[in-house]
């Protein structure tokens, strides 16, 4: 099936999202389709690039396309500005011109990495996104964020760079372990969360399903979690109104993932923010009394965390959201829902809360 992004800020920018099982074994017809170049820089991590990178590579060569990989070490640690400048350096080497298109393959350390090296190499040039991961194929891919993590914070370099189609190869989700596939259905959690109460209402009761890897299940958490992520991303392309709704349980989750030194993965991360953030919204009478439990049971029959973990300090997490992009005259502000499905806000008001640092500092000491 295909899922289409219209933009209205750069009509030509709009893409589709290509969602099926085999799709990786037609990439070389979809190149030519969506973004045909003579020349493909597949950029994956040390993980894909073995498993998906080698063999993608060497059939674009048998279909007569030039390609070649590129890889760096798997991991949230890589996501770095020394990658990004490593990953270009290597194509200038390797002679890739302006009319080149850049290949991300893997999970969101490369979308992200990917997408970036994309935006910015001769200033820019074509980019196809092939997610390896759940989370990926619902959350990093779609959107046009890319960029790296600094010292400072996470996601705090990057750039808007839409692609020119996503494939999203259900297959691959195939060979990902139990907790890879947690991480991605944080994500899910939170676009029900945010958009859809009968969606997450499946979610609650498909998690059986989920975790057999039932074909028609994943199918399903894969294309509503895309029709609603790309629903947002279509009416507010640059994050400047309702895109922030996508930073729910973010705030806090990215704080999480910082101070543990990226120990702590995106998809825990972020379950565990949507918990806290919830129940900030609940004790500041914006979301409706049980949220949070229904929110807490969910999570746990997908195995994701609900609580901190005892080394993030309470100072080191505010410290970490101080230094966030959505913080504005100084003030934390938080995406937070109304009740399950809907998410507190509009247009004329905003869609993010202004908290007290008293306040994130009370939900986060009551554990």
């Amino acid at each position: 099936m295909t899922v289409r992004v219209p933009l209205t800020e750069q009509r030509d920018a709009s893409y589709d999202i290509l969602i099926g099982a085999g799709l990786i074994r037609e990439v070389d017809q979809l190149l030519a389709r969506y973004c045909p170049a003579p020349a493909y820089a597949i950029i994956s991590d040390s993980h894909v690039g073995k498993l998906y990178g080698e063999s993608l590579a060497g059939a674009l060569r048998d279909a007569r396309l030039q390609a070649q990989l590129f890889t760096f070490p798997a991991g949230e640690r890589s996501k770095t500005r020394e990658t990004w400048a490593a990953l270009s350096d290597q194509m200038l080497d390797a002679r890739f011109g302006r009319d080149c298109a850049v290949i991300a393959l893997g999970g969101g350390v490369v979308n992200d990495v990917a997408g970036f090296v994309a935006a910015t190499y001769l200033r820019g040039v074509a980019l196809v996104q092939i997610p390896t991961s759940l989370l990926a194929m619902i959350d990093s891919s779609i959107g046009g964020k890319t960029g790296v993590d600094v010292p400072a914070g996470k996601n705090l370099l990057g750039v808007f760079h839409q692609p020119r189609v996503v494939i999203a190869d259900l297959e691959l989700l195939g060979s990902l372990t139990s907790a890879q596939l947690s991480a991605g259905l944080a994500e899910a959690v939170k676009h029900g969360v945010i958009s859809d109460a009968e969606y997450f209402a499946f979610l609650e009761r498909a998690y059986a399903a989920i975790f057999a890897k039932d074909a028609g299940t994943l199918q399903r958490v894969v294309q509503r979690s895309v029709e609603i992520k790309a629903a947002v991303v279509a009416q507010d392309e640059r994050e400047a109104g309702k895109r922030a709704i996508l930073n729910f349980g973010h705030t806090i989750g990215h704080a999480i993932e910082a101070t543990s030194q990226y120990e702590v993965p995106h998809g825990e991360a972020v379950a565990i923010g949507m918990v806290y953030e919830t129940r900030l919204a609940e004790s500041m009478g914006i979301a409706a009394a049980g949220t949070t439990d229904r929110l807490t049971t969910a999570l746990e029959r997908l195995h994701l965390p609900l609580d901190r973990p005892d080394a993030s300090q309470v100072d080191a997490l505010i410290d970490a959201m101080r230094a966030d992009k959505k913080v504005r005259a100084g003030e934390i502000r938080l995406a937070l829902p109304s009740k399950i499905g809907v998410v507190h806000g509009n247009d004329a008001n905003g869609w993010t809360v202004a908290v007290s640092e008293s306040s994130v500092r009370q939900v986060l000491v009551n554990r």
